[in-house]
């Protein structure tokens, strides 16, 4: 499958076309930038404008063979001179950066290049974001609050090769450098940016430089800074769950916003480990049995093409409740949990049967996540409503729903 390259790419390779234009005064309509994986990105230049001083262009983000909904947007680079008596300016701008950062400090994952100007002896360069590029607005993010969304290996990316034009070109002095994505607050809606705390846009993002067709590490990435981002906030406990299947259930059952739970998708192994390692005391998980049955059966990846075995693991619980076997052969010919659900409820061995799932559930959660974590689980259904709660669920549920109310 084709990969493809980040927001982060195009910008950089925005950033020095710009650059190279406005510095050589030729125009440039492709480049070619180093990735950080190591893998060159040669880049079509399109939608030049250029004047003296300033020079825009942009490059089509292409995201490969991987769904991404960045992909076919224009990332922009506006590149000018900053004119030397601006520069003091520019300067107090990033000694409050700084500040900010140092106030940031114990919620940024990223200690370095936080600030929007990088500075050295000879040049001056200062990168920010323009229409629609997000703002920070919550700790716990790449960036301190107020900054645009650029996470700092982009900000590297565009800071290197900037510089490499500045001196091939033996320039000395002030550079400004906006991204831009003039549909970037649209894609946003798509994103889970205003979750986290970054409005007005999509964040400029990537590690490697490229996109990795269909990989799940751009949503183990956004589990991580969920987490990340609850952790820095101070809290010590945190709500997990599959997604927002039951979510009218769960704010009318318990007054609880499900939404604002960090949504682990089909990851409920992975995110256990997560939690542990950022050191929480306390996790809920909270989800409907058509992705829980699978915990009770050791599965903690819940995507269908990792295993399935929902029926089977209801008959299971089902023999040892004492189902009667004309059911749970019936049971195992449904196509969803809760038409299974439906037929042990009418043989009045629900409780049982929940019972059951919940303890094998709660083995396998207390398993993954060792004697450290506090692990407290609800399982629901759609139609049926609450279908089992460990014991100590309540407390933590108490305390996301008073967190809420404040």
């Amino acid at each position: 499958m084709r990969y493809g390259f980040t927001t982060g790419s195009c910008a950089a390779a925005a950033s020095k076309a710009a650059a190279y234009m406005l510095l050589l005064g030729m125009k440039k309509k492709n480049i070619t930038i180093e990735t950080p994986k190591g893998i060159p990105y040669q880049a079509e230049i399109v939608d030049i404008k250029r004047t003296e001083n300033e020079v825009s262009c942009a490059v089509v983000k292409d995201g490969g063979d991987d769904p991404d909904v960045t992909s076919g947007c224009l990332v922009y680079a506006t590149v000018s001179i900053i004119k030397d008596e601006e520069i003091a300016g520019f300067m107090s701008t990033q000694l409050i950066d700084e500040t900010l950062s140092n106030l940031n400090s114990s919620s940024n994952t990223n200690k370095n290049n936080n600030s929007n100007c990088i500075c050295t002896d000879e040049v001056y360069i200062n990168i920010d974001g323009g229409e629609g590029v997000g703002r920070v607005t919550k700790p716990g993010l790449d960036q301190p609050v107020g900054l645009a969304a650029i996470n700092h290996i982009p900000r590297q990316m565009i800071e290197d090769e900037v510089r490499d034009v500045c001196r091939q070109t033996d320039y000395k002095g002030g550079i400004s450098v906006v991204i831009s994505v003039p549909d970037g607050e649209e894609i946003a809606k798509k994103t889970f940016n205003e979750r986290l705390g970054i409005v007005g846009g999509i964040s400029i993002i990537g590690t490697s430089g490229i996109v990795e067709p269909m990989s799940s590490q751009a949503l183990l990435d956004t589990i991580r800074v969920e987490l990340n981002q609850r952790k820095a906030q101070g809290f010590d406990y945190v709500a997990v769950s599959p997604g927002n299947y039951g979510l009218d259930y769960m704010l009318k059952t318990y007054g609880y916003d499900l939404d604002r739970s960090v949504k682990c998708s089909n990851y409920i192994g992975d995110t256990i480990d997560m939690v542990n390692e950022l050191g929480f005391s306390g996790i809920l998980l909270t989800g409907h049995i058509g992705k829980l049955i699978k915990v009770s059966g050791g599965i903690m990846n819940t995507h269908s093409k990792e295993g399935d075995c929902r029926m089977e693991l209801m008959a299971a619980a089902g023999i040892e409740a004492e189902v009667p076997q004309s059911t749970l052969k019936e049971v195992l010919k449904c196509v969803s949990t809760e038409e299974a659900i439906r037929l042990i409820k009418d043989e009045g061995k629900l409780a049982e049967v929940m019972q059951y799932i919940l303890k094998k559930v709660m083995y396998y959660l207390c398993k993954r996540a060792g004697e450290r974590l506090n692990i407290e689980c609800i399982i629901y259904s759609n139609e049926f409503g609450e279908l089992a709660k460990s014991e100590g669920a309540d407390r933590w549920l108490n305390l996301l729903v008073q967190e809420q109310e404040q």
